[in-house]
């Protein structure tokens, strides 16, 4: 008896993971997105967390980021990080509507899943374009800075006014031209122009007099933009953490846009086609039998099926 009960439970048993089958009552395609979501949340908290602990090592000098992200397309003035949260708004309701477009696609309604699916596509590609500027606005720059022997970045004041190297110099930063400055000019601008000063990597304010000695003693490039190796803002690893957590996220939402547009073609496009298909083979037995025959034929067929054996 217990041999028999063995060999039953050998037979029926399953094995815990085979491609097809479902571990946990979850379905295989669930878990590889559930190990998807698992490793990616572990990469950005690792972003996340370097970035924290860099932060926190160099609070002094650390770039505020309301002086960093304070410009908006289009509109002139500061605008400290207007345009960021506008981003991250477009962001959470492009998650809205996808969230939508699922619901109605469980409820098999074709025309809001389409029209959801393309709102989240527009959302995200509206993101993906605001990224874009804000990565051209980032390496280009705006304000400039002085970097200096113990690399630390100074920025250009008028009073206690974050000002800009372009407006002691008398240039504009946004006509497409690629400027440079030297430590030299700068200097000599300030004793031209006694109203603007620095403001040092500690937001501590220097006058006028104090800043020309202070470049003279210890200033070595004027910074323009950023990049992976300069930053005008402050620090190089601020720089280096923006270009990477906004890349790798630009990345992600990049991905999922192309996905749901091969998603949305098929669904308006490849549906559609296979549907004119099955019409046209429908239609060209019709066309070349009759109508009547296939009625003849499928009154046949449900008289047979229908009568009792």
């Amino acid at each position: 008896m217990d041999e028999a009960l063995d060999e039953a439970l050998v037979k029926d048993h399953k094995p815990a993971w085979k491609g097809g089958d479902q571990p946990y009552e979850a379905s295989y395609g669930k878990l590889m997105m559930w190990f998807f979501l698992i490793t990616d949340t572990l990469t950005f908290s690792a972003f996340l967390a370097s970035y924290g602990f860099s932060r926190f090592k160099y609070p002094d000098i650390w770039p505020n980021p309301e002086d960093v992200f304070s410009h908006f397309p289009f509109l002139h003035g500061e605008h400290p990080l207007l345009f960021v949260a506008l981003m991250t708004f477009i962001l959470i309701m492009s998650s809205v509507t996808m969230v939508l477009a699922v619901n109605y696609g469980h409820k098999m309604q074709k025309k809001k899943v389409i029209l959801w699916l393309s709102l989240t596509i527009v959302g995200g590609a509206i993101f993906l374009g605001s990224q874009a500027w804000e990565w051209g606005h980032f390496i280009h720059g705006d304000k400039g800075g002085i970097n200096t022997q113990t690399e630390h970045v100074v920025h250009i004041a008028e009073g206690e006014k974050l000002s800009s190297v372009y407006a002691l110099m008398g240039a504009d930063g946004h006509d497409g031209t690629h400027h440079h400055f030297t430590v030299d000019q700068v200097i000599t601008s300030l004793e031209a122009n006694p109203q603007y000063n620095i403001r040092k990597a500690n937001r501590m304010y220097l006058t006028n007099e104090d800043a020309i000695a202070y470049l003279r003693e210890n200033a070595s490039e004027v910074l323009l933009g950023a990049n992976l190796k300069n930053n005008e803002y402050g620090h190089p690893l601020f720089a280096d953490y923006f270009f990477f957590i906004t890349g790798f996220h630009g990345f992600h939402v990049f991905s999922g846009v192309i996905i749901l547009i091969i998603i949305l073609i098929m669904l308006v496009i490849i549906l559609d086609i296979l549907g004119i298909a099955l019409a046209i083979l429908v239609m060209i037995p019709i066309s070349l039998f009759g109508r009547s025959t296939f009625e003849f034929a499928g009154s046949r067929f449900c008289m047979k099926f229908s009568s009792p054996a």
